[in-house]
């Protein structure tokens, strides 16, 4: 059968495999053993500063985190930040003439059963970067530049050192992604989390003038799909990773597997990419159409996000290899291929859309980034199914 311009020939249609009952939204259907209670054990209390800061009256543990916070947010602060931390609110000044008939974009996440690993592991400056790119990708594949973001921070019992840990990590994602830490929430509710347990949740404002606003309206039949790879599972399914990996499997996470040429907890607590960068480079070069930020439900419910009516996406299984962990994770779960499409990124964290005569033009302005990008497929005319695997 002929290939179109990228590269991809229309398949034949499969009929699905069954499904599972969903247990998370994005991940699979399928019953898993459950993570014994060892791997899932209150993290370890042995650090000097703890018995310290707990000895602390709550007030006290409050302003000691605060003033810690307080001095890490201002590193972020540019002109267009005109409050202080410790207000009731933040203030920022929109520039007008950077944005001219300004369109505000804003997005809203967690970190999802990931910091249950991290808390384990007490890796808790990587959360907060998770937090930050994550949010930044949704805002930045519309053609939005971050411009502040707000966190909530909720324990069982304050410790002002994984405070600082966790708030030192937003901080350093805000100045990569040049947006500033505003403000946000710290909160001690013991009635509802264990003492060293805690939720981290964020919210980022952006802006972009109207005009250079993506929304996908300007997609077309034949564009092609251009993929930039994943850093790992970034955020999405770890529910289920863990329940493989530490239940199933039974594998500790400081323990180096062959499978996937990394420790257990190394592999998984790889950050979730900002690609913000490339996105910049892309939209300046004129050459995308549209982006899809490849999260919970994968390919198969994130690129039907940007399609118009009408379009669906056609994709080439052969034209990349996932990374040896989404191998390892099917085959302890013995999960059908459509299922790990529908739960994880598989190697997989961006789509760009590219108009066929463009496409060259965004490969070499990808290449000049040493960003590697895969030709994944093309936008094909079909109403259903709306991403179709061959």
């Amino acid at each position: 059968m002929a290939k179109s311009e990228c590269g991809n020939a229309e398949p034949a249609l499969r009929e699905p495999d069954a499904a599972h009952e969903l247990r998370e939204p994005g991940e699979p259907r399928a019953a898993a053993a459950r993570v014994p209670a060892a791997a899932r054990r209150e993290p370890s209390r042995s650090r000097a500063a703890l018995p310290e800061d707990h000895d602390l009256a709550p007030t006290d543990r409050h302003m000691l985190a605060h003033d810690r916070i307080k001095g890490l947010a201002r590193r972020t602060f540019n002109k267009h930040v005109l409050s202080e931390i410790g207000g009731f609110s933040g203030l920022f000044s929109l520039d007008c003439e950077r944005f001219p008939d300004p369109v505000m974009v804003a997005s809203t996440d967690g970190v999802g059963s990931k910091l249950e690993l991290a808390i384990q592991l007490g890796l808790h400056s990587s959360i907060g970067a998770d937090l930050v790119n994550h949010c930044v990708n949704d805002i930045a594949i519309q053609g939005a530049t971050p411009l502040f973001f707000l966190d909530y921070f909720a324990t069982g019992l304050l410790d002002p050192d994984v405070v600082q840990q966790v708030i030192s990590g937003l901080v350093d994602a805000c100045k990569a992604n040049g947006c500033a830490l505003l403000g946000g929430e710290t909160a001690e509710a013991p009635w509802l989390y264990r003492d060293q347990t805690y939720e981290l949740a964020g919210f980022l404002t952006g802006a972009v003038s109207r005009s250079r606003l993506l929304t996908g309206d300007a997609i077309r039949e034949g564009d092609c799909l251009l993929g930039l790879t994943s850093n790992g599972l970034h955020t999405t399914g770890y529910s289920y990773a863990l329940r493989l990996l530490l239940g199933t499997a039974r594998y500790r996470p400081e323990q180096y597997i062959n499978e996937i040429g990394d420790k257990v907890g190394a592999a998984l607590m790889r950050p979730h990419r900002s690609y913000l960068a490339p996105i910049r480079k892309l939209i300046e070069a004129e050459t995308a159409s549209g982006f899809s930020h490849i999260t919970g439900g994968g390919l198969t419910e994130n690129l039907p996000r940007i399609l118009p009516r009408g379009l669906s996406a056609q994709i080439d299984l052969s034209s990349w290899e996932p990374p040896p962990l989404f191998a390892h994770l099917q085959q302890l779960g013995g999960l059908q291929m459509d299922e790990m499409l529908r739960t994880y990124n598989m190697g997989i964290g961006l789509v760009a859309v590219i108009p066929p005569d463009r496409l060259k033009k965004a490969q070499q302005t990808l290449k000049r980034m040493n960003e590697r990008s895969i030709v994944l497929g093309r936008v094909i005319r079909r109403a259903s199914p709306r991403v179709v695997y061959s």
